[in-house]
């Protein structure tokens, strides 16, 4: 029987086996029981509460290969510490004719077998769960004496030997109060944020303060000595730096401009905006609107801005209509997207840029070629009888350094995750479910598709995202008369054979994707039930977070996927979650608020307004949990409902 030992050694318990005692008596066992190690998986100062075990991930991928028969552990607790995690994984293992076997743990094959294990990994659970609320305990003792519990502190505090908040006295008064006193004047969060850059003022991390920084810090209690933790809530727990009524006033400011409109919102959406060029010039086009004289009526188009100006262009078309022009770009795109000769082409790409691009990765599996090369010649010349003093110490040197090449290149793998040809496909075939009669929707696929459209006096030219990507569309191939007008349309002859073609395309194509999405999932749950148990997990569980966390933000399935909108409409703020092959992502409204997330998560590949986070990473997951709050509050969530 051929055999590999798993070892773990958790850093949140320091009474436990070592790991080499572990690897003693797995191999005592081994030898008692006829069994041959081919070798061994170490996970050192990480719980089996997490799946980021990367040599663990790695035995179980390995099982899939047929090389070994059953896994070795110490106690059953090393392989998983509850009763879910346990039965997943053997159930993984068991699929390739793989068992688990405890050394220590006299475990008979039958019926009592069975109960005997269960229990085992149900007390290994409770210790698990006991642990926790011990920790609890500990934090809610503390903070009954409004002590500190752990944590980055609090801009303008100090925690003194006994764990108590005392006063910086170089931020406290200087920075914080200063900052609630210039907004209470009436000064603006960016103009403040701006003058205390100049001065240098840094976060506690050292990082430069930012908007999201100045609103925190505003509505942060702790400010007016206020000490909470959980459901405890201590007023003057801590020392105060900023006076009730200056915080009172501060507060109704705030809560004044955040029921302000908008001093510059756009009244419509031009969706080229930014993308939308003058052939003639070379200038950019930009979204305008104008009423007919006669009629009153309100039409809407692009211009070239060196028409308004500085009147210095000549060209043909020096506005154009939106809708027609939109309604091209969205029919071409569309069109690219059902294809599946542009889907191969996508993915074919992706894959020879990650080849081409990938550096590190390469050198590093050549290097662990090299030595795994080196320590076969050395067994090889161990069992021909060629030894001598140096033989051990050069092969131990050897497993020395495979060892840490193993984990520069799980350490790689992290920072640059490749994409399968799979999660390409995915994403692009995602597309075809849009509806594009939906705004967001229109505008969501020619972000990720269009680089450039621009107007020639005959013809106008679609520059996608990809290399030799173009598409030319003949003024004649669309509605004339939607493509002539200045402020206003004008008549003209019938449509061409070929413009009724295309919009009748278009709406074919509309009408296909609002019965795709009728026929898709209605329903987080019937979202849910059409992942795989491996997608399932992890969306259940931040699923299950957003709806305790925040009962009251609505809930429904947007762009096929679960979202959470923080108002009524999405530009007000969302969350949203959505699985893929390899990870899933969790998305939210705010760029800023996501370039700062992902800084702080460097196992996790930032995404179009979303966080991918690996299947497993398990971490990652209650950091994003843990940071949504700081989000909620850019949106003015507060209380439970959206202010």
């Amino acid at each position: 029987m051929k055999a590999v030992i798993y070892a773990r050694y958790s850093s949140d318990n320091q009474r436990e086996e070592s790991i080499e005692g572990q690897l003693r008596e797995c191999t005592a066992y081994c030898e008692k029981n006829d069994i041959t190690i081919l070798r061994t998986y170490i996970d050192r100062a990480l719980s089996a509460k997490t799946d980021n075990r990367p040599d663990f991930q790695r035995m179980v991928k390995d099982s899939a290969k047929g090389l070994f028969d059953v896994v070795i552990v110490w106690k059953l607790d090393r392989f998983a510490r509850n009763r879910y995690d346990s039965a997943h994984y053997k159930a993984q293992l068991r699929k390739y004719g793989v068992k688990v076997l405890s050394a220590t743990e006299n475990i008979s094959e039958g019926p009592e077998g069975i109960i005997l294990e269960s229990m085992l990994e149900g007390m290994a659970e409770y210790y698990s769960a006991e642990l926790s609320e011990k920790v609890i305990r500990g934090h809610t003792e503390n903070a009954l004496k409004c002590k500190y519990n752990g944590g980055t502190p609090t801009f303008g505090y100090v925690i003194d030997k006994d764990m108590q908040y005392q006063l910086d006295p170089r931020t406290a008064a200087p920075v914080v109060l200063e900052i609630f006193t210039r907004y209470d004047q009436g000064a603006t969060m960016k103009e403040i944020m701006e003058e205390m850059r100049q001065k240098g003022v840094t976060t506690v991390r050292g990082k430069k303060i930012d908007l999201n920084f100045m609103a925190r810090l505003l509505k942060n209690r702790k400010y007016i000595g206020e000490y909470s933790y959980r459901e405890i809530v201590t007023p003057g727990g801590i020392p105060a730096i900023v006076p009730q009524d200056l915080f009172d006033r501060v507060q109704k400011r705030l809560a004044a401009n955040r029921k302000a409109p908008a001093r510059h919102k756009a009244e419509d959406d031009y969706l080229l905006t930014t993308k939308l060029f003058c052939g003639t010039c070379g200038a950019m086009m930009v979204g305008e609107s104008g009423t007919s004289a006669s009629k009153g009526r309100k039409y809407h188009y692009y211009r070239c801005v060196n028409t308004k100006k500085q009147k210095s262009c000549n060209a043909k078309h020096k506005s154009i209509r939106k809708t027609p022009i939109e309604n091209a770009v969205v029919n071409a795109v569309m069109a690219k997207v059902m294809d599946d000769n542009f889907v191969e082409y996508i993915a074919d790409t992706v894959m020879d840029i990650q080849t081409r691009e990938s550096s590190v990765l390469p050198a590093l599996r050549h290097q662990l070629e090299e030595t795994e090369r080196g320590i076969t010649n050395m067994l090889n010349a161990i069992q021909m009888g060629i030894i001598n003093a140096s033989t051990k110490q050069r092969l131990d040197e050897l497993e020395d350094r495979k060892a840490d090449i193993e984990l520069q290149i799980i350490q790689e793998e992290m920072k640059h995750p490749m994409l399968t040809r799979e999660d390409v496909t995915y994403w692009i075939c995602r597309f075809r479910t849009l509806d594009v009669s939906k705004l967001e929707e229109r505008r969501r696929l020619i972000d990720s598709f269009v680089n450039s459209v621009t107007v020639f006096d005959d013809y106008i030219l679609i520059t996608f995202n990809y290399k030799e990507g173009e598409e030319r569309l003949d003024f004649t191939d669309i509605e004339s008369s939607d493509l002539q007008s200045v402020g206003g349309p004008t008549l003209s002859e019938k449509p061409s054979e070929m413009a009724v073609f295309l919009h009748l395309t278009l709406d074919f194509i509309c009408i296909c994707e609002l019965w795709r999405c009728r026929m898709g999932v209605a329903s987080v749950s019937e979202y849910v039930a059409s992942l795989t148990e491996e997608q399932q997990r992890p969306i259940n569980a931040f699923i299950e977070f957003m709806n305790a966390e925040y009962a009251q933000l609505t809930n429904k399935i947007s762009f096929s996927m679960p979202m959470w909108l923080v108002g009524k409409k999405m530009n007000e703020g969302y969350v949203a979650v959505s699985a893929a092959k390899n990870h899933f992502s969790i998305h939210f409204s705010d760029e800023a608020f996501l370039n700062h997330l992902a800084e702080s998560l460097p196992n996790c590949k930032k995404g179009k307004r979303c966080i991918n986070i690996k299947y497993g990473d398990e971490s990652s997951l209650r950091a994003v949990e843990a940071s949504i709050h700081a989000f909620m509050e850019i949106c003015h969530f507060e209380g439970g409902a959206p202010r």
